[in-house]
């Protein structure tokens, strides 16, 4: 446990070691804000709530998440470091999961200082602050289940570029096997449970569900399994890499 918590130290100190931490948070919020207030139409709606301001939540991660991911494994191999920290008595799982708990602590920091549109929903209107309140609770899990995706892609390149691109294609992937046009595809020729088994697995499909105010246990095993099962496979990479 104390080498985990080494590493998750190191990790997020690392993060605002230079300004590009701050640039992301200042990206982060204004894009935030854009989306919800203009794109979004939020005072046209007339309605008093954070459902347009998380409705754009998948989107924008499925940018600005790989873009935090990208760097966890691919800079290591690239500098050289990964060998120097690899070699220090430090397991590989503390290893793999303090980087990935540093760096969602750190899309946790950027989401936690969303909290001025809380409080501005609360002096327009008298919005259910139950269901915001569990729409900030998906919002962090479906960040740590596209960070997940995006440490164990980063493992497989030095080159944080395609480290990005791949993140960012394989979360669309996740993002959209719920939506009609994917299921509708599905649905003209293979069995229904095929076409539930595939929507199932999309981010939207269980994150939409918490946005509505209801923290199914279904909805926490999902994010729970798929954040797992993407940490194993990074640590079966890094654990490759090394041995080659």
């Amino acid at each position: 446990m104390n080498e985990l918590l080494a590493i998750f130290r190191r990790e997020l100190a690392g993060y605002f070691a230079t300004p590009l931490a701050f640039i992301f948070i200042v990206i982060f919020l204004f894009t935030m804000g854009a989306f919800t207030f203009y794109l979004g139409g939020y005072y046209e709606s007339g309605q008093a709530d954070l459902t347009i301001f998380f409705n754009f939540h998948p989107w924008l991660y499925l940018f600005l998440i790989p873009a935090i991911s990208m760097r966890l494994w691919a800079e290591e191999r690239r500098t050289g470091s990964i060998e120097l920290l690899l070699s220090l008595p430090v397991p590989l799982w503390a290893a793999v999961l303090g980087k990935f708990l540093a760096a969602w602590a750190f899309a946790g920091i950027a989401l936690a200082l969303t909290f001025p549109m809380w409080i501005t929903v609360n002096y327009l209107g008298d919005p259910d602050n139950g269901v915001i309140f569990a729409g900030y609770i998906g919002s962090f899990f479906m960040a740590g289940g596209y960070l997940a995706i995006g440490s164990c892609l980063s493992a497989v390149t030095r080159n944080q570029v395609i480290a990005f691109v791949v993140s960012v294609a394989v979360c669309f992937l996740f993002t959209v096997s719920g939506l009609p046009i994917v299921t509708d595809f599905f649905a003209s020729w293979a069995p229904q449970q095929v076409v539930s088994t595939i929507a199932s697995f999309s981010f939207l499909t269980h994150f939409n569900a918490i946005t509505r105010g209801v923290i199914d246990l279904r909805d926490v095993i999902y994010f729970a399994s798929l954040i797992a099962t993407w940490l194993v496979a990074c640590g079966i990479v890094v654990d490759m890499k090394k041995a080659g």
